[in-house]
């Protein structure tokens, strides 16, 4: 093929999330360019798989490769890379910018797809929950307005940022409102946190890789659809009421990640997570810091308290965190809604890394800031398996649990586990239900009851 008529060849950079969906949108019917791979870092075990043919799309018929990360500068070389796509969520600005370096370093260009070129747009109304970082709060914001909504006498479609971890054939389009289909789905620890607090309330949620036919399936069974985001990420979906999360404890960390600093930017009101944890001068920081780039955006103060299942059964006693696990990892929190739990009720906290098994060192290593409580990880049987016997060899009398999901239906271990729940509660004025009825009257979905 001549140089004028040849397919620009593209690498798309990411974690088995936006990278699949970019792709979807942008470039899997465009004959113009070809995508010759993806690159695979963040979490483990989803290197060298291939994107299906079945979801790749005609002009790809033997799928596209799934290569690991640290091979991108010897991609680029050899496979004549024209651009780079980076379709990451919730990098450091300057992580971003290294791994564009990287690619400019081995010839090709580095873009970043934006949200009008990648946004879904929906036959229902939309209202989207964003973060700027991991961890913020955006999922028990989420799971207030599932409730909210639904309150109304609206039929809410949930849908959550991609997780595809296993068969990603299989997992085109996921649809999860029992046990049973988490079951079903073989959902990993970091699935199951998103997933099972909507199960358990009564909701659906919708996931997958193919967003096109996941939103479709929503549409025929809502009035209203929910956009859950994941990490920092802008949504999916163009919404018609956008909610960012901020968090009072990381007030410096408003425009020092990619995407959260875009996220906000675009935000129709920003909810400020964690204000009854904070100090005030982290609140008031984390404030002016909103102002200075939304002068005019509302704000709304929030805050989700840890409450424990049975307190007295963990006051005084030796127990072995186990929080969220992207919110420590990604989100590069110390620790979650467990220890802050454990310590309000006078528990002794342990340092798990000593019993750690293999998985899960690897885990504390990469993770040097974690000491004394153990990210809920189970992307596969070996990292879950591990996660058991960190549990079961801890020096512990118990487990306190902070992660959504319901651990001890999870893994096996003789230890006691006990529960910490957190929601999302208004924090001062003004509250979340003025911009939820604007939006409903706005839609024309209060007429709908």
């Amino acid at each position: 093929m001549d140089e004028e008529h040849r397919r620009e060849r593209i690498l798309i950079l990411g974690a088995a999330g936006r990278d699949f969906h970019d792709f979807n949108v942008l470039f899997r019917n465009d004959p113009s360019v070809e995508v010759v791979a993806f690159t695979a870092a963040q979490i483990p075990g989803i290197g060298n798989r291939r994107y299906p043919a079945s979801l790749a799309g005609d002009l790809y018929p033997a799928g596209i490769r799934i290569e690991p990360e640290e091979r991108l500068e010897m991609l680029c070389r050899q496979e004549h890379i024209d651009r780079v796509v980076l379709a990451y969520s919730d990098l450091s600005h300057a992580d971003a910018m290294h791994l564009a370096s990287r690619a400019l370093s081995a010839g090709a260009g580095c873009s970043l797809p934006g949200p009008r070129a990648t946004q879904l747009r929906s036959r229902r109304p939309v209202v989207a929950v964003s973060a700027v970082r991991t961890g913020c709060g955006k999922s028990q914001t989420a799971r207030w307005l599932a409730r909210r909504l639904a309150a109304a006498g609206l039929r809410v479609a949930s849908l959550r940022h991609p997780m595809p971890y296993g068969d990603l054939a299989r997992q085109r389009v996921q649809r999860f409102a029992s046990r049973a289909d988490l079951e079903a789905a073989h959902c990993t620890a970091e699935e199951r946190e998103e997933y099972e607090p909507y199960v358990e309330m009564g909701s659906v949620i919708f996931a997958g890789v193919d967003y096109e036919a996941i939103l479709e399936r929503a549409e025929g069974e809502a009035d209203v659809i929910l956009w859950d985001g994941g990490n920092n990420d802008f949504p999916f979906l163009a919404p018609d009421l956008h909610l960012v999360v901020v968090d009072a404890l990381r007030p410096d960390q408003l425009t020092t990640h990619h995407p959260g600093e875009a996220v906000l930017r675009m935000a129709d009101v920003v909810v400020i997570n964690k204000v009854d944890a904070a100090e005030p001068a982290a609140l008031e920081r984390a404030i002016a810091g909103v102002r200075a780039l939304l002068p005019e955006v509302p704000i709304v103060r929030a805050a989700s308290p840890p409450r424990l299942e049975d307190p007295e059964r963990v006051r005084g006693r030796r127990v072995v965190v186990v929080d969220d696990g992207p919110t420590l990892t990604h989100g590069g929190m110390s620790y979650g809604a467990g220890w802050v739990a454990a310590r309000a009720a006078g528990a002794e906290i342990i340092d798990p890394r000593p019993t750690a098994a293999p998985a899960l060192r690897r885990v504390f290593e990469r993770h040097p800031h974690l000491e004394q409580v153990v990210p809920a990880v189970g992307y596969g049987k070996t990292q879950l398996a591990d996660l058991a016997t960190t549990l079961e060899e801890a020096n512990a009398d118990l487990v306190v649990s902070g992660t959504p999901l319901d651990l001890a239906r999870l893994v096996q271990i003789s230890k006691p586990v006990v529960r910490v729940r957190y929601a999302y509660e208004d924090a001062g004025e003004p509250r979340l239900e003025e911009f939820v009825r604007g939006f409903l009257e706005r839609t024309g979905l209060a007429s709908i009851p």
